[in-house]
């Protein structure tokens, strides 16, 4: 029996936000071993950030693995097996930001959106674009843009996020 795979790699930073780049390598594979993948990848990951493997941290990570758009905390918590109480998921996502696993975002309907790092650095996230007929948001992580530089006196950048609107490749 033959399983097509995909590889994904995802950088978490070691010792938070401030430490140096990390890389792990996760491969999804296809087919019914699919969820006993992402779990593997799930508890390395958190192994690797210096967090526990709890049941409510790793299956959230599966949740963002497999997302392919942010997603508020309705959201992830919909998509949870377990029944995990609000005040759970939020400490849990903070952790992970803490980590340097998950960044938020501020994309649509007024609420913060998570999903996972990938290669974003401590200043600054990948751009999202955000389609104005469909309104899906769709993360840019292969886009590098500069990190602002000429900013006036006093002022200090704690973090860079770039949000682009106009057509999606299906609404174009």
């Amino acid at each position: 029996m033959h399983f097509a795979t995909k590889k994904v790699i995802i950088y978490i930073r070691s010792g938070g936000l401030d430490g140096p780049p990390v890389k792990i390598v996760s491969i999804y594979i296809t087919g019914f071993y699919v969820k006993k993948a992402l779990n593997r990848a799930a508890k390395e990951i958190l192994v690797s950030a210096g967090l526990r493997r709890t049941g409510g941290r790793v299956e959230i990570l599966e949740v963002l693995q497999q997302a392919k758009m942010p997603l508020n905390q309705e959201e992830i918590q919909a998509q949870l097996d377990r029944d995990l109480n609000r005040t759970t998921v939020y400490r849990t996502l903070e952790s992970f930001i803490q980590a340097g696993l998950v960044h938020r975002c501020f994309v649509r309907e007024r609420a913060w959106h998570y999903e996972l790092a990938h290669n974003c650095r401590p200043l600054q996230c990948h751009p999202h674009f955000t389609c104005t007929n469909c309104d899906r948001t769709l993360c840019l992580k292969d886009v590098f843009l500069p990190l602002v530089k000429d900013i006036p006196d006093g002022f200090i950048i704690q973090r860079q996020q770039v949000r682009i609107e106009g057509l999606c490749p299906n609404c174009s």
